[in-house]
């Protein structure tokens, strides 16, 4: 289904800095751990990230892990640590959503609300988060088709919220060398089906760091707009996804090979 009116991220980025002079987006780069693991962590990671001219911080408060015994998060105190972050920093924060139950906390804390791969078929989320005027990135289901996961967003709109924000982060197949396959088509069917923005996470769209710069590059060469990165001060001491995270080292220099395509 194609929809008339689109959301701007630019518009978006724009009006939360309008206090700023000059703002220069191209394309978008959200970047920032897979957890909330501590105020401290999350104070150095925006420092540095606003410092290399990242867009938006991400960061996970409640994480559906496939694992019960693995980190699921700091939850609401990791929410109370993005809010303090974004104040301070003056940088926009996106989390995941995980239940109706929450939608209100998380709404008033944060500034972009995600919805996960596990809860793209969570049509009650999706009608709830509908009903917010907040921008919400919709990330594409595990197996997802681009048909199934246009009637997703089609749920959040017909709520009232059209500021939604797609993102591929790679479907499940039969291929076990990447985590996902990440699928670089959706980018070009999404730009011809419909108005909504699309960014690609290759991230979790491969799950091995030496993917995460060429899978960029394509992502943007193919129209995206913009990329999400999975960036950690010490990934090998990450509580979650540490694997697949770019230290800030290697962070600073994939921004550097995208310079034709961002401005940093």
């Amino acid at each position: 289904m194609i929809y008339e009116d689109k959301f701007s991220i630019e518009k978006f980025l724009r009006q939360f800095h309008k206090d700023e002079k000059e703002i220069n987006i191209k394309k978008v780069i959200i970047a920032g751990p897979c957890s909330v693991e501590s105020y401290e962590q999350m104070d150095k990671t925006a420092e540095f990230l606003k410092k290399v001219g990242v867009n938006i911080l991400r960061g996970g408060a409640y994480k559906p892990r496939t694992c019960p015994t693995t980190f699921q998060g700091l939850e609401e105190e990791g929410i109370k640590i993005l809010n303090k972050i974004r104040k301070k920093h003056n940088i926009p924060v996106i989390t995941e959503i995980m239940d109706v139950e929450t939608l209100d906390f998380v709404s008033e804390n944060v500034d972009i609300l995600q919805i996960g791969s596990r809860n793209m078929y969570n049509y009650s989320l999706l009608k709830a988060v509908g009903k917010t005027k907040k921008p919400v990135l919709l990330k594409r289901g595990m197996s997802a088709t681009v048909n199934e996961w246009l009637k997703a967003a089609e749920y959040i709109v017909s709520g009232g919220n059209d500021n939604v924000i797609l993102c591929e982060r790679g479907i499940r197949t039969f291929e076990t060398y990447t985590r996902n396959t990440l699928d670089l088509a959706s980018v070009a069917i999404i730009k011809k089906e419909s108005n909504f923005p699309i960014i690609v996470d290759p991230s979790h769209g491969t799950g091995i760091p030496y993917l995460i710069k060429p899978m960029s590059k394509a992502a943007l060469a193919s129209g995206a707009d913009g990329i999400m990165i999975e960036v950690h001060h010490n990934p090998s001491e990450a509580l979650s996804d540490g694997k697949q995270s770019l230290n800030f080292e290697d962070f600073q220099y994939l921004l550097s090979e995208l310079s034709s395509f961002v401005n940093i």
